[in-house]
């Protein structure tokens, strides 16, 4: 994983290779599945956690679990410091992270952003999640672990990696790049949230000036990250440089925590910010402005 600016990728072999010090007690491994909120009736689609998961692996879900579902936000930082402890999980751990979903690590990257944003250090992603697990035929399991609880102390929260409406509103106003990672449909207006998703807004389209990088472009059929070049070239093409301050946005900001890693922690841009209000908050403003033209 030397080409990219973070070593912050795991193989399925690297997890494999850990599975002893995953499932020991001591809190220095710990692995972490994120189901997203509906899965695709789909025969290859892996498995929910409960029907099968990584020996060791912890179950979260996305809303249940990493959510304040009344405030339509993330935890705060209490509830983010007992998520982690009532778990098993230290301030010290190195946590890896996978999921399932329509794209592969779906949900588990928003986890691990907001992990970031806490200020948790040795943060980590499966290359490829779930479905690069089943398909290479890795073991699975129904036994769920249990570790000792452990005190956790949050060293964030980090605002220079999230967006607030008042950041892309300085955006529209300055020209700062911002990086639509809907499908295309979604980003004309045609479809406001993908089918099933219960999230959704008012009005379709996208923010005046995005530019629509679909999720999926990053990564490779197999659900791996794309190579550093290929990332730089494919951004560069859309007039992300790296230079300036980026925001990603989605429809939840699930979807631009894909986007928002591959930014700031694969190609080691630093200014990178993810709008985790994404359109559920903006699709949904009085007099907020849209375009529905394709862009770029």
């Amino acid at each position: 994983m030397s080409e990219y600016a973070n070593d912050v990728l795991v193989s399925a072999d690297w997890v494999e290779d850990h599975l002893d010090d995953i499932q020991n007690d001591d809190p220095e491994y710990r692995l972490v599945e994120v189901n997203s909120p509906e899965s695709p009736e789909d025969d290859d689609f892996p498995s929910r956690y409960d029907e099968g998961h990584i020996a060791g692996a912890i179950g979260l879900q996305w809303d249940e679990d990493l959510s304040d579902e009344t405030e339509r936000d993330i935890l705060d930082q209490e509830g983010f410091e007992a998520l982690c402890g009532s778990h098993g999980i230290a301030d010290g751990s190195t946590v890896v992270f996978y999921g399932d979903g329509h794209i592969a690590n779906w949900f588990a990257l928003f986890a691990y952003w907001e992990f970031k944003y806490f200020g948790h250090d040795d943060a980590r992603v499966l290359d490829g999640g779930k479905d690069y697990w089943v398909h290479n035929d890795y073991p699975l399991t129904d036994e769920v672990p249990e570790f000792s609880p452990t005190e956790y102390a949050a060293g964030g929260p980090y605002d220079n990696i999230r967006a607030y409406k008042r950041e892309v509103d300085e955006a529209l106003e300055t020209g700062i790049p911002m990086v639509d990672v809907r499908s295309p449909a979604e980003f004309t207006g045609e479809k406001i949230a993908p089918e099933g998703l219960q999230e959704t807004a008012q009005r379709g389209g996208h923010i005046p000036g995005a530019s629509n990088v679909p999720v999926a472009e990053v990564l490779n059929d197999d659900g791996t990250f794309r190579s550093a070049d290929e990332l730089r070239e494919l951004y560069a093409d859309h007039g992300v440089e790296g230079d300036e301050s980026i925001i990603t946005y989605c429809r939840v900001g699930e979807r631009s925590s894909i986007e928002w890693f591959a930014l700031h922690d694969l190609l080691g841009y630093d200014d990178v910010r993810n709008y985790d209000g994404s359109w559920t908050e903006w699709g949904n403003l009085v007099r907020a402005p849209i375009e529905t033209d394709e862009g770029d």
